[in-house]
């Protein structure tokens, strides 16, 4: 199945944060121009690996520095046998959790490790909250509760986010956030806690559901609210069509995050078939 990294709504996505984009046979290729010196080139779990369309795109762009993550080993040893270098530091997640959303919901649940299943099926704590995309880039979310209307928009989804992490993990800018949903447009969801305690991102591309990005405070973990979120987005992903949900990144000890030990650990309470990817190749210079 195509990686969301190779559809043309992410390929929209980064255009509109600023890289170019060459998309060649349904393959992107992202560019980031650095400085008049050059740029960097960074090809993303392409179903095909093509050595003369990355040497012709390296020299129009004059990049110093060529990024390749395969989806196979095949294409590891393909790119090494031209010069690529496997790095220690993977841009993308290597190891990761999908579940079959053809299965129906009781069986998904019933997959579930006991915390996981008595958090959804318990349901206790906030409410969680949908924001709708709605004319244009106009995102907003409403709730009745005791007669007023709780109104929260992406810019206050931004704001429980950047209060729940600090400076401990980075936060995309309000325009990324908004360039993301202009992008993926119904098939971008972002929920969060009524309480802004826990919130998260999923992505729909070629019928792979994506939990994209996620954020929890200590109030949060305390109520497991992110179980709850997770649940919603696996149901709206069944909904929307979607066969495959990628939980986008668990701990692999191949390159290993300690930081990524609390949140594997959760992420494998909902079961799943485990996926691994060789990770990132890099090549400096002009030429292949």
């Amino acid at each position: 199945m195509v990686d969301i990294r190779q559809t043309p709504q992410y390929a929209n996505y980064l255009r509109k944060i600023g890289w170019e984009v060459e998309r060649v046979a349904e393959i992107n290729y992202f560019i980031k121009k650095i400085s008049i010196l050059g740029s960097v080139l960074k090809l993303q779990r392409p179903e095909e690996i093509r050595l003369n369309e990355i040497r012709e795109l390296s020299k129009k762009y004059r990049s110093f520095q060529i990024i390749v993550e395969p989806k196979s080993e095949l294409d590891t040893n393909l790119l090494s046998s031209v010069g690529f270098r496997l790095s220690r530091s993977p841009y993308l997640p290597t190891k990761t959790l999908i579940l079959d959303l053809i299965l129906p919901a009781n069986h998904l649940i019933n997959n579930m490790r006991k915390d996981a299943r008595a958090a959804i099926i318990k349901a206790k704590g906030p409410k969680i909250i949908s924001l709708n995309y709605e004319k244009g880039i106009q995102i907003e979310a409403k709730l009745t509760k005791s007669g007023n209307n709780l109104h929260i928009t992406i810019g206050t989804f931004r704001d429980a986010w950047k209060k729940a992490v600090g400076f401990k993990r980075y936060v995309p800018p309000l325009p990324h956030l908004i360039a993301l949903k202009e992008s993926f447009k119904n098939n971008c969801l972002l929920l969060v806690a009524e309480d802004s305690s826990s919130g998260a991102i999923f992505l729909i591309g070629e019928k792979i559901a994506y939990y994209w990005q996620a954020f929890t405070n200590k109030q949060g973990r305390k109520n497991h609210t992110q179980y709850k979120i997770v649940w919603e987005g696996i149901l709206w992903a069944k909904a929307r069509g979607a066969k495959v949900f990628d939980f986008e990144g668990i701990y692999d000890e191949r390159f290993p995050q300690k930081s990524w030990l609390g949140f594997s650990h959760f992420k494998n309470s909902f079961g799943g078939e485990m996926i691994k990817y060789p990770g990132a190749l890099t090549k400096f210079g002009f030429r292949l």
